[in-house]
């Protein structure tokens, strides 16, 4: 067995004709760019490319697969030297069960079964070039879908206020839209970590996810997994959601639920932080808040205490929040130490003051050791570090 740092959520990002969107300033999110920046700036070992239904994106892997730069593993994903990518699809449900929109990722093994589901899927959704599609039927019989094909399907970042499972999706379980069954796995989201997540009984059952949601280069693997497989391949993920066979999450490394974009409830209008139940701003008179995920799971929270194996919660702070450290000095920082995931765990403090200035170095050190104090992120903006 051996240890693999996964990040399954990743967005190429499509226009409606099915052009890679160009985001200002940086490279374009085409498949080669992004497997390239996660495999070696980055560092991780498995990916998950949530536009692979895009006819585009297909055509794109196809090409590299008769080219010799992609390999189909015999169990399930495709090797770019020793990174898997594992194809997927972030879908929209809406129906009759729901009470608001619930995202929800859906993977599979081979681009052969990728494409099947790309077909079926192009009758139940209005444009199949873009990504976060609604699909027009049925949480359960998307499923169903997904299963028959011998895919893994996860709710997506289940807490956050807007087009997530309890940010609005469901009043009280997920049984009201979906077969527990037939989850695999939840990704709990940015504002969010395992010890909250756990309040929810219904949700022990299930392995949690901590992926990066990533629409940029910059932001993939802000959150992500340390995963123990014994090569990493679709099949064996599918045993280490289940923890089945040895296989297993060993650690999740995620922001502070406190830097998230959610994490607080806050007026609507001018982002002061409130109280839940308070029915009127106290700052601009507004009635109007976006309500936090802390207070979300306090509104869903059970009494039985979980009992069974979790693995560490690493709280991390990425290189994009630490003040003071701008994209020359992070390609500085890259220059020495090799990729992002190696400056934020294990080079030396007095490594990284050689490389940059001591008070910046300094942060980075406090981050890792959770010396850090943060102002919590509410209503779609994020939290950031404190004064220090």
């Amino acid at each position: 067995m051996s240890d693999y740092f996964v990040d399954l959520h990743i967005h190429i990002g499509r226009t409606k004709s099915g052009r890679a969107v160009k985001i200002t300033g940086a490279k374009t999110l085409t498949f080669s760019n992004i497997i390239s920046h996660a495999r070696d700036h980055k560092g991780l070992n498995m990916i998950g490319i949530i536009d692979s239904h895009s006819p585009e994106v297909l055509g794109e892997m196809e090409e590299l697969l008769a080219a010799g730069e992609l390999l189909e593993h015999p169990d399930g994903g495709l090797m770019y030297g020793g990174m898997s990518i594992i194809p997927g699809s972030e879908l929209e449900i809406n129906d009759e069960d729901t009470h608001g929109p619930i995202h929800v990722l859906c993977y599979f093994p081979y681009l052969k079964t990728m494409r099947e589901f790309s077909e079926w899927l192009s009758l139940h959704l209005k444009n199949i070039h873009l990504s976060s599609q609604r699909v027009y039927i049925s949480g359960r019989e998307l499923q169903k879908k997904v299963k028959s094909l011998g895919g893994i399907f996860i709710p997506a970042h289940v807490f956050t206020p807007f087009k997530s499972l309890y940010g609005k999706g469901v009043k009280q379980s997920l049984s009201e839209v979906f077969e527990p069954e037939l989850i695999d796995g939840i990704e709990l989201g940015l504002s969010a970590d395992t010890m909250m997540a756990d309040q929810l009984s219904e949700l022990h059952r299930y392995s949690f996810l901590t992926n990066s949601d990533a629409h940029s280069l910059a932001k993939i693997a802000r959150e992500y997994q340390k995963i123990e497989m014994d090569q990493p391949s679709f099949r064996e993920l599918q045993l280490a959601l289940k923890q089945e066979g040895g296989r297993r999450i060993k650690a999740n490394y995620g922001l502070d639920p406190q830097l998230g974009k959610y994490h607080r409830t806050v007026c609507a209008e001018c982002f002061t932080h409130i109280h839940s139940d308070e029915e009127a701003c106290s700052q601009c008179g507004s009635f109007k808040k976006v309500k936090g995920v802390a207070d979300r799971i306090a509104e869903l929270k059970t009494e039985e205490v979980f009992k069974g194996y979790r693995p560490l919660y690493i709280h991390q702070v990425p290189l994009d929040f630490i003040p003071g450290l701008g994209p020359k000095m992070l390609e500085s920082l890259l220059d020495h130490f090799g990729t992002e995931m190696s400056i934020l765990h294990s080079v030396p403090f007095d490594s990284l003051k050689e490389v940059i200035p001591e008070k910046t170095a300094a942060i980075i050190d406090k981050a890792r050791s959770g010396q850090l104090a943060f102002k919590a992120g509410g209503g779609g903006k994020y939290g950031k570090i404190a004064d220090i």
